[in-house]
């Protein structure tokens, strides 16, 4: 069972490993990302189980390659259940409202990960029964999530960013709130980059440096503060992966190159190269 598997996907894979193992050593959802909407759901410690069981074995699974096609199939059925189920409910009545959006965009944003993967991935049942979701066509699909989701996560950062407070250990960047504010700005710059072919590579690439540096910068610190951080650090760990992954798509065309818009979808690599 070789394990080869690119830098972007094995981020990904960590995460998403680590998340699984949260959930099982704590038998429960994975806090906000998570939220059951059904306070006293019946058999909720075994649901919440079920989840962590699901992301623990996805996670190793696309480490290896005889169990990496069959984990990008649960993984893409598990993430687009938990898109529909979890969080699109939870926009009804907060049309308005930002953090809504920001937060349904953060799981979207994974799902593109998700789906890039198990386009690239997918077997001949996909290709003939599936063929709109996979291959070129699930690439496509995928740029066009992140697309989407990057303007509400900029969004929240420019319009709260007044009322965001660097953590201690950044209180000697000057003007801090700039920097948020700097952030939001190139989510925007990155979501339309993407969408009209402007240095598409480049754009992704550099937005997942950014949520990264976001990553390491305000939820590292607190890891050892127990749960909650270490969920918070592993979901953006995921959202900078799946950003990544995307950006992996784009391999092969020039850093600089314009005329590669989100609907000239085909793949800039392919499942045989084990990346």
């Amino acid at each position: 069972m070789a394990i080869t598997v690119r830098p972007s996907r094995l981020l990904f894979a960590a995460a998403l490993t680590g998340l699984g193992i949260i959930g099982v050593v704590n038998g429960d959802f994975a806090l906000v990302w998570q939220h059951i909407p059904v306070h006293h759901l019946p058999g909720r410690t075994a649901i919440a189980d079920a989840c962590a069981a699901v992301e623990l074995a996805c996670g190793v699974g696309l480490l290896l390659r005889r169990t990496r096609r069959l984990a990008c199939r649960i993984l893409f059925s598990f993430l687009l259940l938990w898109v529909i189920l979890l969080e699109i409910p939870s926009l009804p009545g907060h049309w308005l409202n930002v953090d809504a959006w920001a937060g349904v965009a953060e799981i979207t944003t994974i799902l593109a990960g998700g789906w890039v993967l198990f386009a690239v991935y997918s077997g001949p049942w996909e290709r003939h029964y599936l063929k709109f979701a996979v291959v070129r066509h699930g690439v496509e699909i995928a740029r066009w999530l992140l697309i989407a989701s990057l303007p509400a996560l900029g969004l929240q950062l420019i319009l709260r960013g007044a009322s965001y407070h660097l953590p201690p250990w950044l209180a000697w960047l000057p003007s801090g709130r700039d920097w948020v504010y700097l952030s939001g700005i190139g989510s925007l710059a990155a979501s339309l980059a993407l969408l009209f072919g402007v240095w598409p590579r480049l754009a992704a690439t550099l937005e997942a440096a950014m949520m990264g540096v976001i990553t390491i910068c305000v939820w590292g610190p607190w890891l050892q503060t127990g749960r909650t951080a270490m969920t918070a650090f592993l979901i953006s760990s995921l959202i900078v992966a799946s950003i990544w992954i995307v950006a992996d798509t784009y391999r092969g065309v020039p850093w600089l190159a314009v005329g590669h818009p989100a609907w000239d979808g085909e793949p800039g690599l392919h499942a045989q190269e084990g990346a």
